[in-house]
């Protein structure tokens, strides 16, 4: 080996440092005939030849970034990722965050827009979902997944028990330090700060948006939040509200999936105009009349009723969870009328348990507590057990509204809601939003740096009847990089491809997939039907107060 490669060798096992030292192990000469290619200048497309990219990626191993500040991190993997399906060339970096959270991180290998992206996780998160990647690779980012600090299924939390440390990943510190060691390593890839910085996550990513914004107010310039989970002790105990609601006295589910279209079909027939147009959806479901009580079967054998224990937890459902006093026990209410065809989720199938069983148990005994694997959904008791949860839910809480370090920093943030949201309960967002507009001196001081979205029809993050498909990444830069606060979103209604899809999700879509656009205005402006056109056009709505 020559001498100039073995000062190569060394210098990648020297410590990096953000700004001088680490260029070294990147772009010093590793022969007279054989160069590293230097870092491309941001939104310059770098002509290299293959060789030269592995070589460059490659190269990132070697590095010692164990002293990155406030980050501690080591690079494990590397490996180059030809373009294919529309995606760019890459190099993918694997490795982890002191102590223990895997990141992985993928860069163009030209055509850098100077841009960092953090998509968030979901559920009790501990994989690694790169393609949510796919769409700000797309428009030239620099990405970062992690798996929050623990290895897991999407809905287990086993991870948690007697795991303090890991409990304190999942709440906090895991995004933050994913977020530092991966500007970092961007920096030294390419040879310069990011320019802008963006989080964008759903449900549990939706927690880690907002906790970006309260607690570590200066990670990025543009964070987006959708169906976040701001309590999880909150969003447990609905769970588990729910599963114990469908559950009839002879333990058996109390209702089939053909009872709960019966009952959104009474939903929706009831409520229809509240936005001005018979087009199936739901405007604002906070306005609804209707009564469970007028499917009660009344006699006569009709198989298009429901019983009076049905309905009396078709009641309770949307109520929320509550002691046996009849005291709501968090903020937020229960589902919201027109989530009906979601309710499916909480039914026990036989021989197995729910998804939504699995999820919320788990997070119970494992991660706000430590009651183990024997206890069951069935064992919460709601005048006493919620407030067993609070020592734990203190670290996963997104709850703070005071955002004014956020505000100062230059910050903006776009908080999305899904009304037919079964998952996460929408009043939820809607209070947490009312309470940052108390806190920072009304609605004209909160919507400079922070807007919210409530999407009728939409399910949890995505998907369901309403217009769901929004791209927001593009609202969000407008709003950061040109000073153009998102006044309305364009939504539309896809068929024909994966409608569950949230941050992934590629825009512009694909026309043919589009059904019907709908305008989506800031909360509390609503979206009412013109009373002319056709209503599948967005054109044909406007905004009113409500």
């Amino acid at each position: 080996m020559s001498e100039a490669r073995e000062r190569f060798k060394l210098a990648g096992r020297r410590s990096f440092s953000l700004i001088g030292v680490a260029f070294l192990a990147l772009f010093i000469e590793a022969s007279a005939a054989e160069r590293i290619p230097p870092a491309p200048t941001p939104g310059v497309v770098a002509a290299s030849t293959s060789h030269d990219a592995a070589t460059r990626c490659a190269a990132m191993v070697e590095g010692d970034y164990s002293r990155l500040v406030d980050a501690p991190a080591q690079i494990t993997g590397a490996q180059v990722i030809a373009a294919s399906a529309g995606l760019p060339a890459l190099c993918e970096l694997q490795g982890y965050v002191a102590p223990n959270t895997g990141i992985q991180l993928r860069l163009p290998l030209a055509g850098w827009n100077g841009k960092f992206f953090y998509a968030g996780c979901g559920g009790s998160c501990g994989t690694f979902d790169t393609q949510k990647c796919d769409y700000p690779l797309i428009r030239g980012y620099a990405c970062i997944v992690s798996d929050i600090g623990h290895r897991s299924g999407g809905g287990d939390g086993l991870w948690a028990f007697h795991n303090l440390e890991a409990k304190v990943d999942f709440g906090f510190r895991a995004t933050h330090r994913t977020a530092v060691a991966g500007k970092a390593i961007t920096q030294i890839f390419y040879g310069s700060i990011p320019k802008y910085s963006y989080f964008m996550g759903c449900s549990t990513g939706g927690r880690q948006a907002l906790v970006a914004a309260q607690r570590f107010p200066w990670d990025f310039n543009g964070i987006i939040a959708g169906g976040a989970v701001i309590s999880e002790a909150g969003t447990a105990m609905d769970f588990l509200w729910n599963l114990n609601r469908m559950v009839a006295r002879s333990g058996e589910p109390l209702f089939t999936a053909e009872e709960f279209a019966l009952l959104h079909a009474a939903v929706v027939a009831a409520n229809d105009m509240n936005d001005g147009v018979r087009d199936g959806l739901i405007g604002d479901p906070r306005r609804s009349k209707f009564d469970p009580a007028a499917l009660q079967c009344r006699g006569g054998g009709s198989s298009a009723c429901l019983s009076a224990e049905q309905v009396d937890a078709v009641r309770k459902i949307y109520a929320g969870p509550m002691n046996s006093r009849g005291e709501k026990l968090y903020f937020g209410g229960g589902l919201q009328p027109g989530s009906e065809l979601s309710w499916a989720g909480f039914l026990t199938p036989k021989g197995g348990r729910s998804g939504e069983d699995l999820s919320a148990s788990d997070t119970t005994r494992f991660m706000l507590s430590d009651w183990g694997s024997s206890w069951t959904f069935k064992d919460f008791n709601f005048d006493v057990d919620y407030k067993r949860m609070g020592e734990m839910d203190a670290l996963y809480s997104a709850s703070n509204p005071d955002l004014r370090a956020f505000k100062a920093a230059g910050g903006k943030l776009i908080v999305y809601q899904g009304w037919s949201d079964p998952m996460v309960v929408p009043l939820n967002s809607v209070d947490y939003y009312e309470s940052v507009e108390r806190t920072l001196g009304g609605r004209r001081s909160t919507q400079e740096f922070m807007r919210l979205f409530m999407v009728p029809g939409m399910d949890h993050c995505s998907g369901g009847e309403g217009a769901f498909a929004i791209d927001y990444i593009d609202y969000l830069e407008a709003w950061v990089e040109r000073g153009r606060p998102p006044d309305v979103l364009d939504a539309a209604h896809l068929t024909g491809e994966n409608t569950s899809a949230s941050i992934g999700r590629r825009y512009p879509v694909d026309p043919a997939t589009v059904t019907f656009r709908r305008p989506v205005y800031p909360y509390p402006r609503q979206t009412r039907y013109k009373g002319v056109g056709d209503p599948n056009d967005a054109a044909n709505f406007e905004a009113v107060d409500p």
